[in-house]
């Protein structure tokens, strides 16, 4: 017989019991856990963590938020968000979102959004929650490509890139002008980042404090390498392990008047070499779109061009939107 499922609100003293459940989850990530969402100072998120029990048992968690407007947001502060569960069955996953939906009407919510990690990041492929959000009518707000490579062709990877990325990586390596390697020079990488950014009128999202902050909360899943020219720092690339199916590209960078050396190119295959010695599955290099555009889902189709040469797929990212 099936127990209710409880919705209780996240409090500090559940930290340990909330971040060891997405650890050990189906397609919890890092950006799930609290003492990520710990990196962001107090007050600046209104947080509604949630956490699911059937009896006595955690079976859910759900970071978020609730913002002014009395939406629920989740992720807030984070990549990806939505609710986090062991591999479970689909009956199950439909009473945890009823629960969800009934806690959000109780609690005068408008709406909610929920944006999940796309499907490379579960452990065990399912779209269990998905489904359950669609049947209990949420509808999309919108999708995102995002792009990732497949990492099942192991050693012969280069061979699967695009004739111009396979001769340019093989160039880079053979003259040895520039070399890539692990680099704990945070306040280097950003400085790259911030003029990297201006260049395109935007700023980036963490700032250094936040990198050091992130990298002081969960060291073993951060890992940046740095490109150099000789010794002149001219790119980099800060990779998040956010768990351990995929590798994230959440930056990479260069100092454009080294563009010539292709660094980027170098940083490709050094991240695609590393994530197949460590035994991960995928390299999801973020999303794609023209950030320019007035449609926020507006493809850049340059960039997925340049994706593509890496062996790069689309993935959706799609947000979920719930109306009371």
């Amino acid at each position: 017989m099936s127990h209710t499922i409880t919705v209780v609100p996240y409090t500090a003293d559940q930290k340990a019991t909330w971040d060891a459940f997405v650890q050990q989850s189906n397609n919890g990530t890092m950006f799930h856990e609290q003492r990520f969402l710990d990196y962001h100072p107090d007050g600046k998120w209104n947080f509604h963590h949630l956490m699911f029990y059937e009896g006595s048992r955690l079976v859910a968690v759900l970071p978020g938020g609730v913002k002014a407007d009395g939406s629920f947001w989740s992720p807030v502060g984070a990549s990806y968000g939505s609710i986090v569960t062991g591999d479970i069955s689909f009956e199950k996953s439909l009473r945890i979102v009823d629960a969800f939906l009934e806690y959000g009407q109780r609690q005068g919510w408008r709406d909610a959004y929920l944006i999940p990690a796309p499907i490379i990041y579960t452990r065990n492929y399912s779209q269990h929650h998905e489904y359950a959000l669609l049947y209990r009518k949420a509808d999309f707000e919108l999708h995102y490509i995002s792009h990732a490579i497949d990492l099942k062709r192991g050693a012969q990877f280069l061979d699967h890139f695009d004739q111009t990325a396979r001769k340019t990586v093989r160039k880079i390596l053979r003259e040895g002008e520039i070399t890539i390697r692990e680099s704990d020079d945070y306040e280097t990488f950003h400085r790259i980042l911030v003029e990297n950014k201006k260049r395109h009128d935007t700023t980036p999202t963490h700032t250094l404090e936040d990198l050091l902050r992130l990298r002081e909360l969960m060291p073993e899943l951060l890992r940046l390498n740095m490109v150099y020219a000789g010794e002149t720092p001219i790119a980099g690339s800060l990779l998040f392990l956010p768990n351990p199916k995929v590798v994230l590209c959440f930056y990479n960078m260069l100092l454009y008047e080294y563009e010539h050396l292709k660094p980027v190119y170098l940083i490709m295959y050094e991240t695609v070499r590393w994530a197949i010695e460590h035994g991960y599955e995928w390299v999801d290099i973020g999303v794609s779109q023209d950030t320019k555009a007035d449609d926020p889902m507006t493809p850049s189709l340059g960039l997925i061009g340049f994706k593509e040469r890496f062996d790069a797929r689309g993935i959706l990212r799609s947000t979920y939107h719930v109306r009371w």
